[in-house]
């Protein structure tokens, strides 16, 4: 059993009450647009880090970071990417992959809106976890718990921050 933590579109900006939701987490997915080194170098030194670029990240994010990776997690075939769509509206360039091909799980970021969502037709678990950088259109920060158990994905759960909300420091 393991315990996944997905976020994308962090923008440069890494929201500190990540660490505590991501405390029991095993491993994280970032599906791009992380925004520079330094980011994915926090949350890699926190926990093991998956990574895929996005389409604001620079040459040296890329040159660590490929546009698309495929992995396996428990068991479940995962592909991850930053610009993927959504099921019905694939990228493109994607879909050809997803359709000869499918993953059991695809994470892709990008639009900044938290969905999650069964591909009937290609069967498989779509999940968008959103933003949780300051930067776009988002009104609220969004990343997501997911337990990974063989062959099962389950008990997915949410964290939403509303951007206007300051951090609160205990006393």
């Amino acid at each position: 059993m393991t315990k996944i933590g997905i976020l994308s579109d962090t923008h440069s900006f890494l929201e500190p009450r990540l660490f505590e939701f991501f405390a029991s987490c095993d491993m994280l997915f970032h599906a791009g647009d992380i925004g520079n080194l330094e980011v994915a170098d926090q949350l890699s030194v926190f926990k093991p880090l998956v990574a895929v670029s996005g389409n604001i990240d620079g040459s040296d994010v890329r040159s660590v970071y490929p546009e698309v990776q495929r992995f396996d997690c428990e068991g479940v075939d995962v592909m991850m990417t930053h610009i993927g769509g959504y099921p019905g509206r694939y990228e493109r360039k994607i879909y050809p992959v997803l359709k000869n091909n499918p993953p059991k799980l695809f994470i892709a970021g990008h639009s900044h809106i938290l969905k999650v969502m069964y591909d009937k037709s290609l069967q498989f678990l779509h999940i968008n976890p959103g933003a949780m950088g300051n930067s776009g259109i988002h009104r609220v920060k969004t990343a997501i718990r997911l337990v990974v158990d063989g062959n099962n994905m389950k008990d997915l759960e949410i964290l939403e921050i509303d951007r206007s909300s300051p951090i609160k420091e205990d006393k």
